[in-house]
């Protein structure tokens, strides 16, 4: 890739322009939240039960909290609230905040238990026994907790939080073994809107200066990045073609079967392609920011931005080596060049530059208009999906589990296990798998608003794009007539 300044700039500002969607996303969300909390009022957590046969359920051991700063604070760190109740009728239930040292020497020779963690969905706690054969004097005579409540019914106590390492603790109130609780935790905060709002005008701001660097790269990679199109006169829709004719498309693809295709190189493409997928990630997002930005220019001016067009089309071209490489065909061993432009590589793609786009279809062709390919498309390269269930643990939770493959994946499948075994691709499902990457790649420059020329519902398959003047012979070539 030339042009080093620019690709500076492009990765300065896709990497600032991620960060500030990313900040100011959580912000909005978080400014949400702290809205609600006007009336004063906690974000909690689901009711769930649990239920231990030992004498204590006490929270992870926590590190520090503040450690080294003041007792008080000038402002509201935040407020917990637990509540808990008795699952069985009638018997009074304790709960507590107090020092972990306190409450370590407390339960000290005590069988109690500890709660690891929580999974949800489903809900299951999982805990660490310690066994002990003391009987601790009952909870509530104690005095060093923080905050406390027991009785029947549900208790519920508030903690304004504070410097230090704390513990949760859950007892019957008369300290005897066997405990089984309800317990929901809430929290709430004066931080909650500072920080929210800190986190939204940062992403703002990193928005700002991140997307105009991301379009300079992108205008500096994509400027002189591919030939001038044909005129519009020469496209398939200018030409009056009539629905389902052959004749010349815009988009330009084609992929050629390697003949000395590896049969066991495939197994391995999905790791070497990984530097691929790393660089494509970064790429599709400042493709998703261009093209944004080319809606309004084509909403207000009629016209694509020729730097970005071809810089999208870069992107696209990428992509689609890379697919033809790994996982879409496995159709050569030579390794995908990193690079926006065209190159000598089996696999390529290309797109006319149009003059004019229509200003009313950019309102509609990206999702109105191409629900029914969107449709074809889904099936087939949306995931078929099988599901099981397994039992997860001793504990024997059920859960459901699920896999699958899309309709082209299993097809690339086939025909790799086909060339593993027998040394060979299968040019007729080569040709097929061509045919449905193709239709794929028609439906993402419509939907990119790159030309205006609706995609054929046409299956057109083999190595190169199909023309009126040739004719296919039996082995994917081109004879002229």
């Amino acid at each position: 890739m030339k042009k080093p300044g620019h690709v500076v700039l492009l990765i300065v500002g896709i990497v600032l322009s991620l960060v500030g969607f990313t900040l100011a996303a959580a912000g909005a969300v978080a400014t949400w939240l702290a809205s609600s909390q006007n009336d004063g009022s906690f974000f909690t957590s689901p009711t769930e039960r649990y239920t231990v046969s030992s004498r204590a359920l006490v929270s992870p051991q926590l590190d520090a909290v503040g450690e080294g700063t003041p007792e008080r604070l000038p402002f509201d760190v935040g407020t917990l609230r637990l509540r808990a109740s008795a699952t069985e009728a009638g018997r009074e239930v304790f709960i507590g905040i107090a020092p972990q040292n306190e409450v370590d020497a407390y339960l000290a020779g005590v069988h109690h238990t500890e709660l690891r963690e929580v999974k949800f969905q489903p809900f299951r706690p999982v805990y660490t026994d310690i066994p002990g054969s003391s009987t601790p004097a009952t909870p509530g005579a104690q005095q060093f907790w923080a905050a406390s409540a027991s009785g029947t019914g549900e208790q519920e106590l508030t903690w304004n939080i504070a410097p230090g390492n704390w513990t949760v603790v859950v007892m019957n109130a008369d300290a005897s073994d066997g405990v089984s609780a309800d317990l929901q935790a809430g929290f709430r905060s004066d931080l909650m809107r500072p920080a929210a709002m800190g986190l939204l005008f940062a992403g703002v701001l990193a928005i700002l200066i991140g997307v105009p660097l991301l379009v300079l790269g992108a205008v500096g990679l994509g400027r002189g990045g591919g030939p001038p199109g044909r005129p519009p006169s020469t496209s398939a829709a200018a030409q009056g073609s009539t629905p389902g004719s052959t004749t010349s498309s815009p988009l330009h693809f084609t992929g050629h079967l390697d003949p000395a295709l590896s049969p066991w190189m495939w197994l391995v493409k999905w790791f070497l392609a990984i530097p691929h997928f790393f660089v494509l990630f970064f790429l599709w997002f400042a493709f998703a920011v261009t093209s944004i930005i080319a809606w309004f220019a084509i909403l207000f001016t009629g016209r694509y931005p020729q730097s970005l067009f071809h810089f999208n089309v870069g992107v696209l071209r990428w992509n689609w080596r890379v697919a033809f490489y790994a996982y879409a065909v496995g159709g050569t061993d030579r390794y995908p060049p990193f690079s926006l432009s065209r190159a000598d590589y089996p696999a390529d793609m290309d797109v006319e530059y149009p003059p004019r786009l229509s200003r009313g279809l950019v309102l509609v062709k990206s999702w109105l208009l191409l629900i029914p390919h969107l449709l074809i498309v889904g099936a087939f390269t949306g995931t078929a999906t099988w599901a099981w269930r397994t039992q997860d643990g001793p504990a024997g939770v059920i859960n459901d589990r699920g896999g699958g493959l899309s309709l082209l994946g299993l097809l690339v499948l086939i025909a790799l296990v086909t060339l593993l075994f027998t040394g060979s691709y299968p040019r007729p499902l080569f040709g097929f798998i061509m045919g449905i990457n193709r239709w794929v790649y028609r439906v993402l420059i419509y939907g990119a608003l790159l030309r205006d020329e609706y995609p054929p519902f046409r299956l057109d398959q083999g190595p190169a794009d199909p023309n009126p003047q040739q004719t296919p012979d039996p082995d994917g070539r081109t004879i002229q007539p």
